[in-house]
């Protein structure tokens, strides 16, 4: 391992360089995210009626070298937490789908909002509610993990849903979901809003934490924001998570005006997705660097290069 790298297996979100899943786009993003030290990238919802040659997405995936990271969410009418019998279950048919399309994909992991529609809510969502969610969630992890696939969901902030905001509600919902095979999803800019302290979350979470996602305050580059990134990843790799990363960001530039409008995303923090892209891999590599488990690797790597330029005491014969 050289100084410019780290063994950690970081994502990049696709909506970072562009929208849609064009391949025209795909094409001209995926090299250079791969070049730049992404293993994985993750991929906007695919809708059951979406226009979408997943064979041909599936082709650019594998020419890259990246590995996709599918993405599951519910609608209004098609809610696996309602009240009403009828929208569970498209709900739940709509969860399966994304299984389908990760697993058609070639993903191992399907990310997302997979407990609710997507939205600030007029009031909390209930027991009942939670508990319905919950267990078709665990469901579908089950279903998903027989094909290879790990499911996680997203904590949320107040703002974006009323079911999950915390890590001890997460938890909570691993629980009452009754599967071993569902995971924890932590995003920094959420956890900036709802979390006690970000080390106090990952502790938390961290028997069910499956991924953990790093997003400025701004939405923005990592590097530029109120919250300290490279201190962040040392502090989540010293609290002892070793499961996968992802970067996401967002700019109007770059949006579609509808999904900019759904996530509040009013201004442009950046223009040229790939470059906040390469300053993401930067800002992890300098928190890397400063946890422990870095510096240890640091001090192993030096040891070994030093036995390695030692003179052999053997005798000559």
């Amino acid at each position: 391992m050289d100084a410019a790298s780290t063994p950690l297996d970081v994502a990049c979100q696709l909506g970072i360089v562009g929208p849609g899943l064009d391949p025209a786009l795909l094409s001209r993003a995926l090299p250079p995210l791969a070049e730049a030290g992404f293993r994985r990238v993750v991929l906007p919802r695919i809708a059951p009626d979406a226009p979408v040659d997943l064979s041909r997405i599936a082709a650019l995936l594998a020419e890259s070298g990246l590995a996709p990271i599918g993405m599951a969410g519910q609608t209004p009418d098609a809610d696996v937490g309602s009240a009403d019998p009828a929208v569970r279950a498209r709900g739940l048919e709509m969860l399966r789908h994304a299984v389908e399309v990760t697993s058609r994909l070639g993903g191992d992991q399907l990310n997302g909002v997979p407990y609710g529609a997507y939205g600030k809510a007029d009031s909390a969502p209930g027991q009942r509610a939670f508990e319905h969610a919950a267990r078709a969630v665990g469901q579908v992890a089950n279903e998903a993990h027989e094909r290879g696939i790990r499911m996680t969901f997203e904590v949320l902030n107040r703002y974006e849903t009323p079911m999950v905001n915390t890590a001890p509600q997460a938890v909570a919902f691993v629980e009452a979901s009754g599967s071993p095979h569902l995971g924890i999803h932590l995003d920094t800019f959420h956890m900036s809003i709802e979390e006690e302290g970000i080390a106090l979350a990952v502790r938390t979470a961290l028997p069910h934490l499956a991924y953990v996602e790093l997003g400025q305050s701004g939405r923005g580059a990592l590097s530029t924001g109120v919250l300290d990134m490279e201190s962040t990843v040392a502090i989540i790799l010293d609290e002892g998570y070793d499961g996968r990363w992802g970067v996401e960001a967002f700019t109007r530039a770059l949006l579609p005006g509808v999904v900019a409008d759904r996530l509040a995303i009013w201004r442009e923090p950046y223009a040229d997705g790939l470059r906040v892209a390469a300053d993401a891999q930067r800002v992890i590599r300098n928190g890397w660097a400063r946890s422990s488990v870095g510096r240890r690797a640091a001090r192993e790597q030096r040891a070994a290069e030093a036995r390695t330029r030692q003179p052999s005491t053997e005798p000559v014969r």
